[in-house]
This record gives structure tokens, C-alpha cells and sequence, in this order.
């Protein structure tokens, strides 16, 4: 009977979390922000971006610039 209880309140966290979409999507093959900019040569940065650089995005959810 606790193990039905323990299965369902598991399954109850996942669909609650599947709603508001929190970084659940990142865990199925869907790259973060962060991810994108690193992978394409750039770097996060919450401050200004380094002379002879630009910004090419944002990282950290639109919190951080993606120089490149």
C-alpha cells in the first residue's frame, strides 16, 4: 500500500512539473541557452561584453549576454 502511495505522489511531481514547463525539457534533448552560446564559441557574461565583441544572445534564461 505505501509503495502505490509512493508511485503515485512520483508521478503527481513529474506531471506538476511537465505543467510549468521547468527545465523539463531541457532533460529531453532540448539544449539550454547556456549550452547554445558555449557550444558556438561564445561565453556567458552578466556584464558588459569585452571590446572587439558583441552580443549573440543571452544565457541563463535572458538573465546573462552571450558574447561572441
Amino acid at each position: 500500500m505505501r509503495t502505490s502511495y509512493l508511485l503515485l505522489f512520483t508521478l503527481c511531481l513529474l506531471l506538476s512539473e511537465m505543467a510549468s514547463g521547468g527545465n523539463f525539457l531541457t532533460g529531453l534533448g532540448h539544449r539550454s541557452d547556456h549550452y547554445n552560446c558555449v557550444s558556438s564559441g561564445g561565453q556567458c557574461l552578466y556584464s558588459a561584453c569585452p571590446i572587439f565583441t558583441k552580443i549573440q544572445g543571452t544565457c541563463y534564461g535572458g538573465k546573462a549576454k552571450c558574447c561572441k
